[in-house]
């Protein structure tokens, strides 16, 4: 079957759909059932948490140096792409399922290695997705991959209230989320194949279609963006992690609790489509700036306005922006380092995962400290977390200015 566009881009979407709707945030919505099922408590909760986000920071880094391992290892080229894509997917399924035995022991291994996987599927998805479409002519179609994780959260969000309805235990919402993977990726699976892999682009070709890297890209800028993107895992993970147990903490009893959840995700399809329709010579770091902003506002809504209006605002607010900030990122990346983008994104990606693992234990620690109020002191230095992000990016355009073609 020929390659086109639209498959590159359903391939990819559907991917980060089962790598991140369901690998990595399947356990949001799953959360308060674990808790109602006595099978964990919210500090084990929150090691669950970090360990799938420790993993998605190994993986990361393991994207960051495949290519020196590689050499190490006396290979003259990296698998390719679409190989470790299959892997992580593969992962993926089965450590899903896994999470539906009653083996409390192995959860956090279970829950690191989805983390790995994860990072495995987002990164060299990303790169072979966004890399395909560019040479196609259509690379502002990439930002269609980046509604995959909305609408994994919606599905698992919608799955997850009508097994709360059914009174079905975790166990069960784990099986169905896994079997819901293996479809999936049955579907994607022809489409992300060794055989779609294109040669890369020369250098000369690089720089016609504006991927060249200009001068003065040196190891500062490189370091700003990375700090920036890292403040962005931790400006969100806080409220991803446990808004559905906030949010039962502030308005016990409400029927519409378990939506607040899908509506995040809906806010993250809808800000990937935004973000694909954008046609502007705009520096991508001023777009990232203003994401960070309208990220803060959610985070901060439900601080200013604990009630069903505030909850629905702050995570629409929060979704809209959040896989936006990865594809603007990326494309910053492949602009800095065009013949080495996907050892950069691994690295932003790493920087991502640390500022994930910091978020659920120190929302735990101030929770344990002051359990009135720490959920309100995690949420407002997540809020000022993502404004010291957006002050960087202002900053970045300062220092680094865009060189833009004549």
């Amino acid at each position: 079957m020929q390659l086109t566009p639209w498959r590159v881009a359903a391939a990819g979407m559907l991917a980060l759909a089962v790598a991140m709707g369901i690998g990595r945030f399947a356990f949001t919505p799953l959360l308060p059932m674990m808790l109602a099922d006595s099978v964990i408590d919210l500090a084990a909760a929150s090691w669950l948490a970090s360990a799938n986000y420790l993993g998605y920071l190994v993986g990361a880094l393991l994207c960051t140096f495949q290519p020196w391992i590689w050499q190490k290892l006396g290979r003259s080229t990296a698998v390719r792409n679409t190989v470790l894509v299959r892997i992580g997917l593969a992962a993926t399924v089965g450590l899903t399922l896994g999470m539906s035995l009653h083996l409390p022991a192995a959860w956090p291994l279970l829950r690191f290695a989805a983390g790995v996987a994860s990072a495995l599927v987002f990164v060299y998805v990303s790169g072979w997705c966004l890399g395909t479409l560019a040479r196609m002519g259509l690379p502002a179609m990439g930002a269609v991959i980046y509604t995959g994780p909305g609408a994994g959260i919606v599905l698992s969000g919608l799955a997850a209230s009508g097994m709360v309805a059914l009174h079905w235990q975790a166990a069960a919402g784990w099986l169905v989320f896994g079997v819901l993977a293996a479809i999936l990726t049955a579907v994607l699976w022809p489409t992300v194949s060794p055989r779609h892999e294109l040669p890369a682009a020369a250098p000369a070709a690089a720089a016609q279609a504006g991927q060249g890297a200009g001068p003065g890209h040196g190891g500062m800028e490189i370091a700003l963006l990375s700090l920036a993107y890292g403040l962005a895992g931790f400006g969100y993970i806080i409220t991803a992690t446990f808004l559905p147990v906030i949010a039962r903490q502030a308005l016990p009893g409400s029927h519409w609790l378990d939506l607040f959840w899908p509506i995040f995700g809906l806010g993250v399809i809808a800000g990937a489509l935004i973000a694909s329709r954008i046609r502007t010579r705009l520096d991508l770091r001023w777009l990232l700036a203003i994401c960070y902003v309208v990220q803060a506002v959610g985070v901060a809504s439900s601080l200013v306005s604990p009630s069903l209006a505030g909850f629905a605002a702050g995570s629409l607010l929060l979704g809209l922006p959040f896989t936006a900030i990865t594809f603007f990122a990326m494309q910053e990346a492949r602009r800095l380092r065009p013949l080495g983008a996907s050892s950069l994104m691994g690295g932003l990606t790493a920087l991502y995962g640390l500022g994930q693992i910091v978020g659920p234990p120190l929302a735990t620690g101030l929770l344990h400290r002051n359990p009135a109020q720490g959920f309100g002191l995690s949420l407002e230095i997540a809020a000022g977390s993502l404004v010291l992000g957006a002050l960087l990016y202002a900053a970045m355009t300062r220092l680094y200015p865009v060189q833009q073609p004549g």
